[in-house]
């Protein structure tokens, strides 16, 4: 299967949800019951609370990036694959309070994957950036040079599930880019890898063209490790020296 052969339709084969634990699967599913005590001793009711998790809770996202030698242009590398359950949005159109902009028969994804056991500390996050990015856009990158995006990760989304991703970031050189072997899943499969400039990128994450969350976030956090200032088109040190320090003074670099 090549680059250009990508999915053109979903269809649910068999629904197992009656039938399935929720302690099973890749996914798997707590349903309990909570309560809360608060610091001046007051005690909550008992409230439900459901917690999605994995096996392996954590994740690195990584932005994979060049600069264009002709003309300075940042360039990010990112991929676009079907996601099943956005693509299965469609089946709930009269439920959903505003229509879909776009179709989501595909979604832009910066390459990310799950932390292994081994995986641990800032090496371990960086080596596993660099595996992701090697099995994922079919790149080798030294995970010496793999960069943290920030000081820590962040939680997608803390009401539902445990699951923070860690941003990373890693130069690539486009003319060294093999075959990306993907992990073996059908969710690997119809997949394919797009280079857009930078600024056009966030502009589509802003758009909801990709609307990936853990995109668009790494996409400003690189604008910011680079310096560059996209409402602007123009980086740091182009700036004025008052506007550069008073830029500086914020400590986003």
């Amino acid at each position: 299967m090549t680059d250009e052969v990508l999915v053109a339709r979903v269809e649910v084969v068999e629904d197992r949800t009656a039938r399935s634990r929720c302690d099973e699967g890749f996914l798997r599913l707590r349903r309990l019951v909570l309560r809360n005590t608060f610091t001046d001793g007051a005690v909550s009711p008992p409230y439900p609370c459901d917690v999605v998790s994995r096996r392996r809770v954590d994740a690195v996202a990584v932005v994979l990036w060049h600069r264009d030698p002709a003309t300075g242009r940042v360039l990010v590398h990112y991929r676009e694959g079907t996601r099943p359950p956005v693509w299965l949005r469609r089946q709930k159109t009269a439920e959903l309070p505003f229509p879909d902009r776009f179709a989501y028969d595909r979604l832009g994804e910066i390459v990310a994957g799950v932390l292994e056991e081994e995986d641990t500390g800032v090496e371990g996050l960086r080596r596993r950036g660099a595996l992701e990015a090697k099995e994922e856009a079919g790149y080798d990158v030294d995970p010496a040079a793999v960069q943290p995006l920030g000081q820590d990760g962040f939680f997608p989304s803390p009401g539902v599930t445990d699951e923070k991703v860690y941003l990373l970031a890693a130069e690539v050189d486009p003319a060294t880019r093999g075959r990306a072997e993907g992990d073996g899943s059908v969710q690997e499969l119809g997949t394919r890898m797009v280079t857009r400039d930078l600024r056009d990128a966030i502009r589509a994450c802003r758009a909801g063209e990709v609307a990936d969350a853990k995109t668009e976030l790494g996409l400003l956090r690189l604008a910011d490790l680079l310096g560059y200032l996209p409402q602007l088109d123009c980086f740091v040190d182009d700036l004025p020296p008052a506007l550069r320090a008073r830029h500086d003074a914020l400590g986003v670099r």
